[in-house]
Parts: C-alpha cells; structure tokens; sequence
C-alpha cells in the first residue's frame, strides 16, 4: 500500500495530507465482519474543491475514504487505487479512519485563515458509514462546526445520523444546517444487491421524518436513477411519492454516472444480475461517464413534474442542499482535493 499517497489529492499531485504512523485493525464482530479499518491522522482536514467542479460548494470535510455501504456504482471507488487498493471489494472493506478529524478541524476552523465558509459532508464517502458507530468522529464535527457557527451540510444513507439529532439542532440555532438524505429508489430486491452495506430506503425515509419531526428540514438526493432499471414512469412516480410522504422539504433527481472505477464495478453487476442490459449501457455510456444529456433532461423532467403533483419541488437556493453530479475527472495533474 503506498500510504505515501494517502493524501486529499490526486496520485502525486500534492505532498501526502497524512502521516505514515497506520494503524491496521481488523474487527471480527458481525456488525464490521471482514471490514478492516487503517487508522490514520490527518495532516488536514478541511478540503478545497477543485475550481472547475460542478459541485455548489467550496470546502468539504470527509472523516473517512472508502466505505461500507458497498453501493456497486460508487464514482468514490477510483480513489482507493491511489492506494494501491483495490477499487471494489477493497473499496467496500478497507476503511481509512482520520482518527484525529474533531481535534483537527477545531483547530482549523479557530485559524485565522479560515473564514467561516460554507463546508459539505458526504459529498466523497458517507461519514454515517457503519465505521462511525465504532469510531464516534461527526459529534465532535458537528460540536466543533456549532462553536464556531460555520454553516454545514450533510449528505447521508445512514441512519446514524439520528443519534447526532440533539447536536444538529444546536447546531441549527446558530448556524445555517443543511442534510440530505440519497434515496434513488424503492425497490428492496434492487436495493439488496445494489446498495447492499445501507439501510434500506424507507428506514433512510425514516430520517426524512424523523428530522422533520423535531424542526430539521431535510431534503432528499434522488440519486442515482438508475437507466432501465429505476427509470419507469411507474417506478418513478413510487420513488417521489414515497418521498414527499416522508415530508422531505425538497427532491433533486440525479441519473446515474460511470466513472472509472465505479464504471467497471457496476458494468460487472450488471453482466451478474441484467446481462440483458449490458449492451443497453454499452451504448448509452459510449460517449464517457454521463448518461445523454436529453436522457437526463427528461428524467430530470418528470420527476419535478411529479414532485410539485405531490407538493415538494427540487432544491432552493439558499435551502437545503443536495449534490449535483461531480465533475468529470480531472487531467493528471491536476490537485483534487475531495476526499
């Protein structure tokens, strides 16, 4: 493993943002059976986005770098072979934990270079990913992000996020509070091989409620749709429709992409599961990670023509804030600093 690129940034790009004293623990209890976590401590932890990144934010903070839940379209997954590590089962099983990321972002966020902006989690890799139940980093996150009064927003599937619900409404009253939940779809015999480390979506939906309930609003990232496999009428009117029971404050759809990494991963499951729809992906995906851009436009379409039948709309600005498509990968050597 070349911990030497254990880094927020491109293979070689940067000096490595960690130090090389790992920690390598393997967990043999059912909950992190075959899950090995390497302990590491983060040289730094608030992140710059790319400046030609699609993303509506600048700075990002990600506790961890691989992940448990497993989704088999994951576009995070390239970042392991930075590493050396493989980009599928590994991705899923060999967990970097910055054991350090509440002291240091702390420490950061009292600089004097930093100026209170705007910081988004969950935007690489889910920090309510199993790992957080062992390793507790988001309450000192978010405690931190509260004494400060820095704005945040979080991106989940977990639902470990409602053990952290009193600190988010703290956090609420002084700052600008946004979370997200990604639920693409309904179906749970999909849902089983396609996300299968994630709790299912109505207990993602449960969230929704949940934050509701207590004053929290939070919107839903209706991401990824997944061609010929999610994308019906039928299947997208289920999908919004159990979103807007939830009472999610808004939708933002978003279709699938393929980058390298996740590209292979996926193009495998699917030979597995719809190899009937391999050549159908073949050919919708000649032209690089995205789906057509009319594909997207009219699935983008329907489902806010579905979302305002049922009283929800997509994302505000200013609101709650979900995450577009990220941007395409970037040329070697260009410093990327998202994870």
């Amino acid at each position: 493993m070349r911990w030497s690129n254990l880094g927020d940034d491109t293979p070689a790009a940067a000096p490595a943002l960690f130090g090389t004293d790992v920690v390598t623990t393997t967990v043999d209890t059912p909950e992190f059976r075959g899950i090995t976590f390497h302990e590491v401590r983060a040289r730094s932890i608030i992140n710059r986005v790319p400046g030609t990144s699609r993303m509506p934010f600048v700075w990002t903070v990600n506790p961890y770098r691989g992940c448990s839940h497993a989704c088999v379209y994951c576009f995070a997954r390239k970042t392991h072979s930075y590493l050396d590590l493989d980009t599928g089962a590994g991705f899923d099983s060999q967990i970097i934990v910055k054991v350090n990321a509440p002291q240091l972002l702390a420490r950061e966020l009292a600089g004097g270079r930093w100026h209170g902006e705007h910081i988004a989690m969950g935007t690489n890799v889910d920090p309510y990913q199993r790992a957080e139940g062992r390793y507790r980093l988001m309450p000192g996150i978010i405690a931190a992000l509260r004494d400060r009064a820095n704005p945040f927003s979080v991106l989940t599937k977990g639902t470990l996020i409602l053990r952290d619900l009193e600190l988010l409404r703290q956090a609420a009253d002084v700052t600008d509070v946004g979370v997200s939940v990604s639920v693409g779809f309904t179906d749970p015999e999909l849902w089983r091989t396609v996300e299968p480390g994630t709790p299912a979506p109505d207990r993602r939906l449960g969230v929704v409620r949940a934050l509701r309930d207590v004053g929290i609003p939070c919107g839903v990232l209706m991401a990824p749709i997944l061609p010929y496999l999610t994308d019906s009428p039928a299947q997208l009117r289920e999908t919004v429709r159990a979103i807007a029971a939830a009472g999610a404050a808004s939708v933002t759809p978003l279709v699938l992409h393929l980058r390298p990494g996740a590209r292979e991963w996926y193009m495998a499951w699917l030979a597995r599961h719809r190899s009937d729809l391999v050549r159908r992906y073949e050919v919708m995906y000649a032209g690089g990670a995205y789906a057509p851009k009319w594909y997207q436009r009219r699935v983008t379409r329907e489902v806010h023509e579905l979302a305002t039948e049922y009283g929800i709309g997509p994302a505000r600005r200013g609101g709650h804030r979900a995450v577009p498509e990220p941007a395409p990968r970037p040329e070697p050597g260009t410093q990327l600093t998202l994870l």
